[in-house]
């Protein structure tokens, strides 16, 4: 006589369980960013406004600086320039792995008012904590202001504007809250902190741009 084989249920899945200060901070902070929004919007209509939120957006997302800032290797192929590009470059895309890692681990769901229009977001990007768009522009600014100040004094206060007005309109999109904004912030500044203290010599940097074209670095042997 056949018997039927039997498998025990699997145990239900247990949430996970956030510490009651967690909590506490976490409905702060859902709090502090619907009054803000409601504030701004008093002067700002987002109605209005939101296109301009939605080109900041576009100015600092990852995959087009990445993108471009290959193309501005191949473009403007100087050894004198190769010690920044790479060391910049590793930075963009640790960035990219970090705000990764984090946001898988903390899986902090965005706004309940966010739209579901922002381009490229895939993966963990459905994630609200932290801001990559804030912490890539903080890397940024920050790299290009005291870790190799190439750019004329006159550009500090727009990009210093640029950075500002961006980690804003990431909370005015509801496409992060205010805890999130301030994540981006840290994230970017502890990245260029790292980079600074990895920062790598003209000879590895030049290796290392031998792996784009073996063929164009033998204009400069």
């Amino acid at each position: 006589m056949n018997r039927e084989k039997r498998t025990a249920p699997s145990p239900p899945e247990r949430k996970r369980q956030v510490p009651g200060v967690i909590r506490g901070i976490l409905k702060f902070d859902v709090y502090m960013t619907e009054k803000f929004c409601k504030l701004v919007d008093r002067f700002f209509p987002g109605r209005y406004y939101r296109k301009y939120y939605k080109m900041l957006e576009y100015t600092c997302h990852g995959i087009p600086w990445i993108s471009c800032w290959l193309i501005f290797i191949w473009l403007v192929w100087s050894p004198s320039l190769f010690q920044m590009q790479i060391n910049f470059l590793i930075g963009l895309l640790l960035d990219i792995l970090l705000v990764a890692l984090i946001k898988a681990y903390t899986r902090r769901a965005r706004p309940p008012t966010n739209q579901p229009d922002m381009i490229g977001s895939v993966g963990p990007d459905k994630f609200s904590f932290p801001s990559g768009h804030v912490s890539r522009a903080v890397y940024i600014a920050f790299f290009f202001l005291y870790l190799h100040p190439f750019v004329n004094f006159l550009f500090h206060g727009p990009l210093v504007s640029w950075v500002t007005s961006l980690a804003a309109s990431r909370v005015l999109l509801r496409r992060h809250y205010i805890l999130d904004v301030l994540g981006g912030v840290v994230l970017g500044l502890l990245e260029a902190c790292f980079i600074s203290y990895v920062w790598l010599g003209k000879d590895t940097c030049q290796w290392l741009v031998t792996y784009l074209s073996d063929e164009k670095m033998g204009d400069y042997d």
